[in-house]
């Protein structure tokens, strides 16, 4: 998965606060993400945690103070604002926060606030009704019309064991609020939409029993997550699963059946620069739907009349004829005769690219982690090794904004 994290240079500032233990938790994810971090924390805060703890994970000294030794050093605020791709300020507590509405400068860690040029990002953390009274949302009011984001306090029990909202936001939440914002602004595919869709389809034969496949989805969420850590808006389409994507996605609809699916699909073109048809979609459906439970006692031997399911991909590639902008993507699973088929595909549904795979390919395929594709466009085709799943889905967008370059 991209790492719209790595490279970047983070202020983390620390406040007196019980929440103080989770920025080890911050500094940790984001260090392992490729960021470097800087901790400036306030002299109530090293009440709480201790900044030997904090340099041995960031394997930086910890900013205090103004003056660092009695010997003219000092800690140049201005410096560290200039320094900075973001300012985290996580625990953010209500002393803190005024001070930072209303310029009250009087220690390392609002000065350095003052003199950033970076985003700011503050997580607030105290008790509920604290965070409740009037003047804290006033003041967080005017943090946001400053252009700081904050990072919404959960609710939960309290230090003081009492329930509601005011607990910090969970380290992973905070770190994923920085990632996406980073992914917005400098990822690939910044301002593109991306519609992608993903699963099985389920098509009823009863209410109790349908015809499906063996698709798990993993392929098409670890697409939504290669394009949203790259910038995109991503439109997701998914039959029934049971998964979850790591960022948030701009839009999703579930379906059940082939022809849902389809509706949704045609619907949502106008609004996609891409389109990944990654879901394993039934090609048949019954022709009737028992409106109560078949019995086996009953009936006896029983035939199934299918029809054909609409063809998702072909109705798009006309509709891309009206679009010549729009990126159309495929995916071809096949059994024999791969790459003659996936070419057949390609040209028939007017596809921009196709990914093959074979259920020939040991670790390949429906409900494994790991996958083996080629990418066949007009030029020719591409192998690709053994990889798993979110490696893949990079290596699909890769080739997906160079093609949306040349649109």
């Amino acid at each position: 998965m991209a790492n719209p994290l790595k490279g970047k240079k983070i202020v983390l500032g620390i406040t007196g606060s019980i929440a103080a233990y989770k920025a080890c938790y911050i500094i940790r994810g984001l260090i392992k993400r490729g960021a470097e971090v800087q901790v400036v924390i306030t002299p109530a805060g090293k009440e709480f945690i201790t900044p030997i703890t904090l340099s041995a994970l960031t394997s930086k000294p910890v900013i205090s103070e103004f003056f660092a030794q009695r010997d003219g050093t000092w800690n140049s605020h201005v410096d560290l604002g200039l320094w900075a791709d973001a300012m985290l300020i996580a625990p953010a507590t209500a002393s803190t926060i005024g001070k930072m509405a209303n310029g009250i400068a009087d220690n390392m860690l609002i000065t350095t606030y003052l003199s950033a040029k970076a985003p700011v990002f503050v997580a607030p953390a105290m008790d509920l009704d604290m965070y409740a009274h009037p003047s804290t949302q006033k003041n967080l009011e005017t943090l946001r019309s400053y252009g700081n984001h904050i990072i919404e306090p959960g609710t939960g029990e309290l230090a003081s064991h009492l329930i509601g909202k005011g607990r910090m936001e969970e380290p992973d939440v905070i770190i994923r609020r920085l990632e996406e914002f980073f992914a917005a602004k400098d990822g690939d595919l910044a301002g593109k939409t991306i519609m992608i869709t993903t699963g099985p389809t389920y098509e009823k034969i009863d209410p109790v029993r349908f015809i499906g496949n063996y698709s798990s989805g993993k392929m098409g969420f670890a697409l939504a997550d290669e394009c949203a850590a790259r910038g995109a808006r991503v439109i997701l389409v998914s039959g029934p699963v049971q998964l979850r994507t790591h960022y948030p996605v701009y839009r999703y609809f579930g379906v059940e059946s082939a022809g849902e699916m389809f509706e949704a699909a045609t619907s949502l073109f106008d609004d996609a620069d891409a389109v990944i048809m990654a879901a394993a979609v039934a090609d048949y459906t019954p022709e009737q739907v028992a409106d109560r439970k078949i019995k086996r006692e009953k009936t006896g031997d029983m035939s199934l009349h299918l029809k054909p399911t609409r063809d998702i991909a072909a109705h798009l590639g006309e509709m891309k004829k009206q679009h010549p902008g729009k990126v159309l993507v495929g995916f071809a699973l096949e059994t024999n005769d791969e790459q003659h088929n996936a070419e057949d595909k390609l040209n028939r549904k007017n596809l921009d690219f196709i990914v093959l795979n074979s259920l020939n390919d040991k670790g390949a395929g429906f409900r494994y982690d790991t996958n083996k594709i080629s990418i066949i466009d007009r030029n020719g085709k591409k192998d690709y090794p053994l990889k798993s799943k979110a490696e893949v889905a990079a290596d699909i967008v890769d080739h997906l904004a160079e093609v949306m370059k040349r649109e």
